[in-house]
């Protein structure tokens, strides 16, 4: 699958798990990849299960009842240099990068876990988080999916 450009954002800031996952949502939507209800099943999703995957990275993504609203494979790339939390605030878990994807059929599995291979070395998350660009972090990403 091919990174998007328009669908990398740098430097973005939120207060809750909860606006940084409706954002990655409203990205997808907006690229045409989900209809709009796919959102709300990502928030569901990170209540039933925490999206949030260690080594600053969370992939928020939608339940299995919402892949009827999956219409092509997509991720959106979302820097948040400051973090958000998806934990709690006596264990706190900061994500500063994270993916939201949808995909159709099981793609989104196989997504999920090319992204986690990658991100196992801290240090690519690093240098995802510090990327001054979108094509830094397409250069970074481009052997991943």
């Amino acid at each position: 699958m091919e990174f998007q450009k328009e669908l990398v954002k740098l430097n973005q800031a939120f207060s809750t798990k909860e606006e940084a996952i409706r954002y990655c949502g409203a990205q997808l939507v907006e690229a045409g990849h989900v209809n709009p209800a796919y959102i709300d099943a990502m928030v569901e999703r990170n209540n039933e299960l925490s999206v949030y995957m260690g080594n600053f990275i969370a992939i928020p993504h939608g339940t299995d009842a919402a892949k009827k609203e999956v219409l092509s494979s997509g991720i959106t790339i979302v820097q948040v240099p400051a973090g958000v939390n998806f934990g709690t605030e006596e264990e706190p878990k900061v994500a500063t990068v994270l993916f939201g994807i949808a995909g159709l059929g099981d793609e989104h599995l196989e997504i999920i876990q090319k992204i986690s291979i990658f991100c196992a070395d801290v240090d690519n998350v690093v240098k995802l988080a510090d990327a001054q660009s979108v094509d830094q972090v397409v250069d970074l990403l481009n052997g991943v999916a």
